[in-house]
């Protein structure tokens, strides 16, 4: 049923595996490394045709110059405005939701369930429109109302799947005897459900935090203007009206991609002790 350890595996099949994880790992990283030596590039070098091979010069003041030329710092900040309050949002609607899910029954509550996983496998892109049109009609078209809105909608459904599950795997001991001490389901909910949540909270903030900050489809569609636009979609506009700024480009997303990492890194404990937490239970 599970995949055999590689160190249980024929002398051949660890030969090859040892062959392939760096190759696959280079190919992985081929793109990255291209848009990291790309951002260090000058004009010069990228006008003369010099693409892939090494730099001329290390250019160190592209990363300078989309501070200080171009609305980076107000991409970023768009970002940040709508990124975590669409966290908090959606994990604390996704908390009351799954809990509720999780713990009561009531006859449509597998229907219920099934509306929020149902509602993930809708493709986004046929929506394009209809969303459209109704934040233009309400007033919220080029808003961060609008974006943050829209995606605590979109992303409850996964965030109440992660939650609703979670809680399935807790003790419900604990919830029947806080009921028999006569403790209310609000107190239950906050006292005893909600500090066991934590890893599972930590986890899915990671993960929509990462979603939401790379989200660029809905970034162009709801947004016009650098007032509002969050970084992926204000990249492009890096580029200059007449010639293409592929280092200012590259040095941008660079950057954009920094604040995921960095709350990987300081979350990583919590990520992986909520994604692996019950992986053993029997």
């Amino acid at each position: 049923m599970f995949p055999i350890p590689i160190e249980k595996t024929a002398r051949t099949t660890q030969w090859l595996y040892t062959i392939a994880l760096p190759l696959a790992l280079i190919l992985w990283l081929l793109p990255l490394m291209g848009v990291a030596v790309t951002s260090i590039r000058s004009s010069s070098d990228l006008a003369a045709g010099n693409y892939f091979g090494m730099p001329s010069t290390f250019a160190w003041t592209n990363y300078l110059e989309i501070f200080s030329n171009t609305p980076m710092l107000k991409y970023m900040r768009n970002s940040m405005f709508v990124t975590l309050p669409t966290v908090l949002g959606a994990v604390t609607l996704s908390c009351m939701a799954g809990f509720a899910l999780a713990v009561y029954k009531f006859k449509s509550n597998l229907l219920l369930f099934f509306m929020f996983v149902a509602g993930n496998f809708v493709p986004f892109q046929i929506l394009m429109v209809p969303v459209r049109d109704l934040t233009v009609q309400t007033g919220l078209y080029n808003t961060y109302s609008g974006l943050i809105l829209f995606h605590i909608a979109f992303q409850t459904g996964f965030c109440t799947l992660f939650m609703r599950n979670f809680i399935k795997g807790l003790p419900f001991e604990l919830i029947e005897s806080a009921r028999v001490e006569g403790v209310s389901e609000i107190r239950i909910f906050w006292h005893i459900v909600l500090p066991l949540m934590r890893p599972a909270i930590a986890a899915l903030s990671v993960l929509i935090f990462t979603f939401i900050w790379n989200e660029y489809f809905w970034a162009t569609v709801l947004t016009q203007g650098p007032e509002v636009q969050p970084v992926t979609a204000g990249l492009f506009s890096l580029n200059g009206q007449y010639i293409a700024q592929w280092q200012l480009v590259s040095a941008g997303s660079i950057v954009a991609a920094l604040p995921p990492v960095l709350m990987f890194f300081l979350m990583q404990k919590h990520f992986i002790a909520g994604l692996t937490l019950g992986a053993t239970k029997g």
